[in-house]
Order: structure tokens, then sequence, then C-alpha cells
């Protein structure tokens, strides 16, 4: 009685920041006791990095500035794909809880709406986090060398980690609105896929067609890729950097309250 007292006390942000709190634990928890994922989490961005330069590294270095060496123009590219691709797995949580019945058990309690949807969101910043590392480090051991400067880095820091929470939003509206794991792997793969694939994650927009570099060189994943890339070469970031915040800020405006009336509105039926 006297813990329900001081509970009723609290305000409503604060009780809400809980219940975000305790779903992020339960959500982290997860994907600690989740083996494969960890793996996955792993090895992912490893083989990826080794495939790509082995692959492409021949071809491609010969169009690119003189100086830089592709492994260094790779990097940026393969990070951002790999934070897009990991960030599906929010989808793919939220519809698991969804399916399994554990969120018609969380709305029979007086919690956030939002907070399942944090959880699942904010847990998987960190394993992005994790995976971005990882990448870095094999990179290094790869030849990777940046003359990126501490402030460099920040910024980078800062521009993955409001990439990661946009592409997961994202993907917390595809869990919800998925009605199968396996449908939320095919919207998943539809949508990364081309936006990756045609940017200059892997090779100069200068070497595609008028109408793939029109599109590679407007949309979203271009920006955050060739920002993230000028810092780590130390080289001007011109436009690409606020037009990357602007693209994910203006996401994030109409993913979050999207997610939680979708969220809202499936699980009261």
């Amino acid at each position: 009685m006297a813990t329900e007292l001081v509970f009723s006390k609290q305000p409503k942000w604060a009780l809400a920041a809980l219940d975000s709190l305790i779903m992020i634990k339960r959500s982290s928890m997860h994907i600690l006791r989740n083996r494969d994922q960890l793996l996955g989490t792993f090895f992912q961005p490893i083989m990826f990095l080794v495939l790509f330069a082995s692959v492409f590294g021949g071809a491609i270095s010969k169009a690119l500035p003189p100086g830089v060496s592709y492994l260094n123009f790779l990097l940026a590219g393969i990070i951002v794909q790999t934070l897009a691709f990991g960030s599906s797995t929010t989808a793919i949580a939220i519809c698991n809880d969804m399916q399994k019945g554990i969120v018609d058990r969380f709305r029979s309690l007086p919690m956030s709406n939002l907070a399942v949807l944090n959880g699942h969101v904010v847990s998987d910043l960190f394993r992005n986090g994790f995976s971005t590392v990882i990448m870095l480090l094999a990179g290094v051991v790869m030849g990777f060398r940046s003359s990126a400067s501490l402030t460099d880095w920040l910024l980078i820091a800062g521009i993955l980690a409001l990439f990661t929470l946009t592409f997961s939003w994202l993907s917390a509206i595809m869990g919800v609105l998925a009605d199968s794991v396996e449908g939320v792997q095919w919207l998943s793969f539809i949508i990364v896929f081309p936006l990756t694939f045609a940017s200059s994650a892997f090779a100069p927009t200068d070497s595609m067609n008028k109408y793939l570099k029109l599109f590679a060189e407007n949309q979203p994943i271009t920006h955050i890729i060739e920002a993230v890339r000028a810092l780590i070469l130390h080289r001007p970031i011109g436009d690409h950097g606020w037009l990357a915040a602007a693209w994910c800020v203006g996401v994030l405006i109409v993913a979050i309250p999207l997610a939680s009336y979708l969220f809202r509105h499936k699980t009261t039926k």
C-alpha cells in the first residue's frame, strides 16, 4: 500500500520514464541471452567489411580521389548499412511480443504506451553501437586509418546514434503493422536494400547512370554516409551534415507518434 501511494504521487512523465527503463532492461537482457543474435552482431559486420573490400576494392579504388584507399572510403557505407539492417531487429522483437501475447499482459498494467517500443528501440541502439565498434576494430586490423579528430569522432557518434534511432522507429512501425516475423523480414529487405545499395555506400555516385545518380545523391542514406565519411577522412562535410540531421529529425517527428498510435490502436482492439 505504501509503495502504491509513493508511485501515485509521482508525475506521469516520471512514471513513463520508469516504465521505459524497465522495458529497456528487459529488451537488453533478451539480446544478451540470445547467442544467435550476439554472434550475428559480432560476425556480420566483419563479414560485410571483408567481402566488400576484397571483391570491389580493386575495381573501385581507381575512381576514388587521390590518397583515399577503398577501405577508408568503404567503412562509412558498411557502418550505415549494418546499422540499417541491424535496426530491423526492433521490428522483429516487437512483432514477436505482439504475437506471443506478452503485450496483452503489459496492457493490463498501468504503464506507458511507449514503454514497450522505447525498450526495443533503445536496447537496439546499444547493440548497434557494439556492432559499430566491432567494425572499426576490424577495419583497423585490415589497414583502416583515420585522420579524424576527437570532435570529428564525437560528431560521427552523434550522427550514427541519430540515424539508428530513426531507423529503429521506422522498424517499430513495421513491427506493429506486420502479421508475422517473415513479413517483417520481407518489409525490411525491400526498404533497406534499395536505399543502401542505391547510394554512395560502396561506390562514388559519378559512376551511376543519370537517373540512379539523381536518386542516390538526394536520398537520406547518402547524406548520412557522406557526412560520416567526410568526418572520418577529416574533410569538409559540406551540406551533408545538416541534411542528414534534418532527414533524421523529420522522420522521427513523424515516426514516433505514428508508431505509438498504431501500437495503441492495434493492442486495444
